[in-house]
């Protein structure tokens, strides 16, 4: 079975990829290369669906924005 999914894909301040899974909570991973990063968020999702015990929330992907506040 085909699954599709939404990924977010941030830097962080060491230069990593980081990549989230929103509608599998706890599944993400990050790499030095996007196309490490691709493989590895693969391989991430595979294993969050192999040990899930409730099907994936169904999130339809809508937008992402940057909002900033004052501290």
């Amino acid at each position: 079975m085909i699954r599709e999914f939404t990924v977010l894909v941030e830097r962080d301040a060491e230069g990593f990829f980081v990549a989230t899974v929103p509608a599998l909570p706890g599944c993400h991973t990050q790499a030095h290369s996007r196309d490490e990063l691709g493989e590895r968020i693969r391989e991430a999702i595979k294993v969050c669906l192999e040990t899930e015990t409730e099907p994936p929330a169904l999130l339809q992907f809508v937008a992402v924005e940057r909002v900033t506040v004052g501290a």
